[in-house]
């Protein structure tokens, strides 16, 4: 008589607030009225890390914490976000096909005492580098079940944008194969391929990942709104002399 495997009373109390990458049928139209308004208000295409920060916690109903180690600035029940932005010159956002992320700065002479040099073994440097990454994911981690990346991915003029998420991860340093370019940067690749994951710029410690842009991002296309008159809303809001006090110092 075979053994069977018993039948479990399991109850998944850890779920995220939605599927990665299904943000909700009116998660776009919020965003879009979002970006609009930040268009309208100050009259260029200039979007900052912060203000997505906050655009996209209100989108899905977070919380905005800003934070120091930039992994948790949004932050929903069991689940937090890191919320990136980059510029994309592509034409058609359907072609994106991978962005670059600066993801801090991980210095190896704080974190480790080591010097810079790079005529030391790249995939020792290249280790010590990760593990500065995997150290703050980890720190996070402890805190939350879920964490994810989210990424805007904008045109200049900030009328086309893409937006997607990951799940942030460590990275176990046996994947990848790390050696210095001719700029004495450090580049990380998948082991055994050419397909180029890390760069690392030992003055200044900048870390960056290339992330490929999933099939699945969210894309949309927004009308360019005319820019608020501020004389008119200046005098909307009743703005005079009165409303700025001048002190010097003696």
């Amino acid at each position: 008589m075979s053994k069977k495997s018993p039948k479990l009373r399991t109850v998944n109390k850890s779920l995220p607030p939605y599927p990665l990458n299904e943000f909700g049928s009116e998660f776009p139209y919020i965003l879009g009225r979002e970006i609009v308004y930040l268009l309208a208000s100050k009259g260029k295409g200039v979007l900052e890390g912060s203000e997505w920060e906050e655009i996209f916690a209100h989108c899905i109903g977070a919380d905005w914490k800003p934070s120091n180690v930039g992994l948790d600035d949004v932050v929903l029940g069991n689940t937090a976000w890191g919320a990136k932005t980059v510029k994309s010159g592509v034409k058609d956002f359907r072609s994106l096909n991978k962005v670059r992320l600066i993801s801090g700065r991980n210095s190896i002479v704080y974190s480790y005492g080591a010097t810079i040099d790079t005529s030391a073994d790249p995939n020792e440097v290249g280790e010590q580098v990760l593990e500065i990454w995997n150290e703050r994911v980890s720190s996070i981690r402890e805190k939350f079940k879920h964490l994810r990346t989210v990424v805007l991915v904008k045109s200049n003029d900030l009328t086309q944008v893409a937006v997607f998420e990951f799940d942030t991860v460590r990275y176990d340093p046996e994947l990848f194969d790390f050696s210095w370019n001719k700029n004495e940067n450090l580049e990380g690749f998948d082991k055994g391929t050419d397909n180029k994951r890390f760069v690392w710029q030992p003055h200044g410690s900048q870390f960056t990942i290339i992330e490929e842009v999933p099939t699945s991002s969210l894309i949309l296309k927004l009308k360019p709104p005319k820019a608020l008159n501020k004389k008119k809303i200046l005098e909307a809001i009743g703005f005079d002399k009165t409303w700025v006090t001048v002190e010097k110092r003696e």
